[in-house]
């Protein structure tokens, strides 16, 4: 049998011992499928005393996760830890220069150093993995780097976020609004004590910023991602977005256009028809599209001890067996900086609610508003109430320039007769 990969855990927490069980649960099978055994000779942590439910003995205990990157008789250093700054930063650039493999499911790490860190992996020569960055137990970054490579692809898009997925499903399965659902889904230990990386989109910000890179060869771009998250989304626009044949969800899209590479986070409507429409709870969704092969999907459990560590050990089993691919698809010197749009290119129809005096005149001002912005109205819903009331008036609109729906909003929140911001929501064509 071929001498052991030697493998350094910095992190244990979810993912770091739920790695650590796996790796050991299935010794055996791992063997049989990377040709050698998988051993862990040392570990790193914030707090040597706390109890994680699994013996770390037989293992080098380092409090300095940085220096066991430096020092550890290690192959492989698994980077568990989490942020885009120190120490998982200097952990990986620490392993590199050493010349030692790194591993990590740190989408945040990547999505702003990505680029910096591929090209040192590939000029040590290591390799640079990172499938656990992405949808968790989804293996995506294969698919995309590796399955996919004979395709020239169009667009990459998906729900990246389950805790996001989570509260939309829930609000529409229950009819309650966002604050309830989300208190719920942090007493579930679905969302954190402070949500906003989640619910704001960045989390799903950094996986398409990868995704991004993966698909069209192109540097990782944080700056270039348009974000918005779930915190206006109300249990009403999910009422209503069911009753007119769609489904809510916060979606992470990037694609080809005429004028470059368009990335962008944001709730969007998308019919009830398409196969992500029926993604629900907190499981993840991808699709890619290629020339050749069309669309594929790939849906799974995006994030959890469980599946994360299921893509760690899969990139370790590939680094045992001497597989190996360039970080991002291609060497990172080759990739491009690709010319990026803005949402002030963005075409789309939209989903538009607003608040109005129930009053004669309100609905004209309010088509007024829309056909001097050269806005197109497809379907009106609006409840009859008494004269006076406060009335809900939902309309779908059809493609539009993104700048003059907004201009047409700015106008249209202006009238006297409107009593709250217009809800806004992107309608998906997928």
């Amino acid at each position: 049998m071929n001498d052991s990969l030697k493998i350094a855990i910095a992190g244990l927490g979810t993912v770091g011992i739920a790695t650590l069980k796996l790796l050991e649960t299935h010794k055996d099978l791992i063997v049989r499928r990377s040709g050698r055994p998988l051993v862990v000779t040392a570990v790193s942590a914030r707090d040597r005393r706390l109890d994680r439910g699994i013996s770390l003995e037989g293992f080098t205990w380092h409090d300095d996760p940085v220096h066991m990157a430096r020092v550890a008789e290690a192959d492989v250093v698994a980077e568990l830890i989490g942020g885009a700054g120190y120490p998982a930063r200097a952990v990986c650039e620490t392993a590199i220069s050493c010349g030692k493999h790194v591993v990590t499911a740190n989408k945040a790490l990547l999505a702003h150093h990505g680029v910096t860190l591929a090209r040192a992996a590939e000029a040590a020569p290591v390799t640079l993995a990172f499938e656990a960055a992405v949808a968790g137990g989804i293996p995506i970054i294969k698919a995309l780097r590796e399955g996919l490579a004979p395709n020239c692809l169009s667009r990459v898009y998906g729900i990246l976020n389950g805790t996001c997925n989570y509260i939309l499903t829930t609000m529409r399965e229950s009819g309650r609004d966002f604050a309830d659902v989300l208190q719920e889904a942090q007493a579930l230990g679905y969302a954190e004590a402070d949500p906003s990386f989640d619910i704001d989109g960045i989390d799903t910000a950094h996986k398409l910023a990868l995704l991004t890179s993966l698909a069209f060869g192109t540097e990782t771009e944080m700056r270039s991602v348009y974000v918005e998250g779930i915190r206006h989304v109300s249990a009403a626009d999910i009422s209503y977005a069911n009753e007119l044949g769609y489904r809510i969800k916060l979606l992470g899209i990037a694609r080809r256009t005429e004028h470059g590479i368009e990335q962008r986070v944001h709730p969007a409507m998308v019919a009830l028809s398409t196969a992500i429409a029926s993604v629900d709870g907190v499981l993840n969704a991808v699709v890619a599209e290629g020339d050749s092969v069309g669309r594929s999907v790939y849906v799974g459990r995006g994030a959890g001890g469980g599946p994360t560590a299921s893509a760690v050990v899969a990139d370790l089993i590939d680094i045992a067996a001497g597989r190996s691919a360039p970080t991002f698809g291609v060497v990172a010197t080759a990739l491009t900086r690709s010319q990026t749009t803005a949402m002030a290119q963005h075409r789309s129809a939209f989903y538009v609610r607003l608040m109005v005096v129930d009053k004669p005149g309100v609905f004209a001002d309010v088509a007024a508003a829309l056909r001097d912005e050269q806005v197109s109205m497809e379907s009106v819903l609006q409840r009859r109430r008494d004269p006076g009331e406060i009335v809900p008036v939902v309309m779908t609109l059809h493609d539009t320039e993104e700048p003059a729906m907004l201009r047409a909003l700015r106008r249209i929140e202006s009238l006297t007769a409107v009593v709250e911001s217009p809800r806004l929501i992107r309608i998906e064509c997928l």
